[in-house]
């Protein structure tokens, strides 16, 4: 059991500490045209992105799929780059559709992600028979750290446009806009060839 939480543990650090600057930029561009009152949606949004980087880290970590790291470390930063500029065509924060587009990006841009965190997961994993319990654990890690991420910008979101006043989608560019920069400099500095 305390493998089980060892894992666990380093899950959630390698999402929140320095090394995971890409991915808490990806979920912070993924969440930032929400507010708490939107909770259901973040949390289909959230399951989507989980549903994507969980498949791919499974399959990764099991060996089915075989891919360049090169590559998935340049499409990591990319997929923030996407998800920032879709920010830009938010100008009504009434989410009726059913599945918008934000989820099929999500599920998508999931699997990339999954990825990147295999390459780290695998090093620790080694080959034993203990890999499923393992790496559950270090999956409950990453989306304790996401949700810890989500309600520190959910915080910010109410201190800046509910205390302050800031007008949402002044807000919503303002963030995007510093991700895309931060995300488009990382892709630049990552391009393989």
């Amino acid at each position: 059991m305390n493998d089980f939480w060892l894992y666990a543990q380093t899950g959630f650090e390698h999402i929140v500490d320095r090394k995971g600057i890409d991915h808490i930029l990806f979920v912070a561009a993924l969440c930032m045209r929400y507010q708490w009152t939107d909770w259901k949606k973040l949390l289909v949004l959230v399951t989507a992105f989980t549903i994507g980087h969980s498949l791919t880290l499974a399959l990764s970590v099991f060996e089915l799929v075989n891919y360049s790291v090169a590559w998935i470390e340049f499409l990591i930063p990319l997929t923030i780059v996407l998800t920032a500029l879709s920010n830009l065509w938010v100008k009504k924060f009434n989410f009726n559709s059913r599945f918008p587009l934000i989820y099929w990006l999500a599920l998508f841009f999931g699997l990339v992600h999954g990825l990147g965190f295999s390459n780290y997961l695998k090093s620790l994993l080694g080959k034993d028979q203990m890999v499923l319990p393992r790496l559950m654990a270090f999956n409950l890690g990453l989306e304790v750290g996401q949700l810890a991420i989500i309600g520190c910008l959910l915080f910010l979101s109410i201190i800046f446009v509910g205390i302050l006043k800031m007008n949402r989608r002044e807000w919503l560019l303002w963030i995007s806009g510093g991700i895309f920069a931060l995300a488009l400099q990382m892709t630049i500095e990552r391009y393989p060839l």
